[in-house]
């Protein structure tokens, strides 16, 4: 089968909310097959039916970011049917509600699994498709950044330039056995399992724009971004923000142009403004 020529862009999470008002726009600004994912089919083609009542034209694919199995099942159709892939939008995520009565351990193993883990796993799985000039945006949160740890020894390790990929999922699961055992704070980590996650998310990034400046492939750009307060379910609708507005900084972000060096494994803010991660 000949693949399509076609350029690709693939955001996880996206039948709702910020994720679904970044298909919209890049169905709108890239010049390339756009496809909203979804764990939910039904969710998924309801959301591509609104959005081509507007005659926007996405794509759709069922995509579970937490079942390997769904993950490598799109990694292959992605293969299968095209030369690779331009902009990759890691959207997908949980929050518990403030309400929530799960114990904490349940709360930080679920997230972090959710948020963390099952992002590593997709990445993983798409990563090798990647194109030479494709652009990775990692959403994160203003939650995830590094001022949010309370323990310095563990800020200094999360920040390191030589952590590795290894050790920062030992790290996640440090939180999560700690959590489980109800001291957590006592090892230096705050009593909040999304704040941990996208820390785990802005950490991994800069890990992965380093990879990928030593890849053979070219010009390869990773940045994690904080969307902004946005009005969402996972905010319970508290957030100002609309969810366009949410998508700016992330659709500005997939669409760098060629050679970008100043947004490049940045931690960037939803006015496009570049943060240093370690001190805001």
């Amino acid at each position: 089968m000949a693949l399509a020529t076609r350029r690709l862009a693939i955001v996880t999470g996206s039948n709702k909310g910020i994720g679904y008002a970044i298909v919209k726009a890049l169905c709108k600004q890239f010049d390339g097959d756009v496809y909203l994912t979804a764990r939910d089919v039904g969710r998924g083609q309801a959301a591509v039916e609104e959005l081509n009542k507007q005659d926007l034209k996405p794509k759709f694919h069922q995509l579970d970011v937490t079942d390997t199995d769904s993950v490598a099942a799109f990694a292959k159709f992605v293969a299968d049917n095209y030369a690779g892939i331009d902009v990759l939008v890691n959207n997908a995520a949980i929050a518990f509600k403030a309400a929530a009565t799960e114990p904490f351990g349940v709360q930080a193993e679920e997230t972090i699994r959710v948020n963390y883990f099952a992002l590593r796993t997709v990445c993983d799985a798409l990563f090798p498709l990647l194109v030479s000039g494709a652009r990775v945006v990692n959403v994160s949160s203003s939650a995830g950044r590094l001022s949010v740890i309370p323990s310095e020894e563990l800020r200094q390790t999360l920040s390191s330039p030589q952590l590795s990929t290894d050790e920062l999922d030992t790290l996640m699961r440090q939180f999560v056995e700690k959590a489980k055992s109800g001291n957590h704070e006592q090892f230096g980590w705050p009593s909040s399992a999304y704040c941990v996650s996208k820390v785990g998310v802005s950490a991994l990034s800069f890990i992965q724009q380093r990879e990928f400046d030593v890849d053979p492939r070219k010009d390869i750009v990773v940045n994690s971004v904080h969307p902004g307060y946005v009005d969402t379910d996972m905010t319970s609708h508290k957030g100002p923000l609309t969810i366009e507005e949410g998508a700016d900084a992330p659709v500005y972000l997939s669409l760098l142009p060629p050679g970008e060096q100043n947004f490049k494994g940045r931690y960037v803010w939803n006015d496009r403004s570049i943060k240093d991660w370690s001190n805001c």
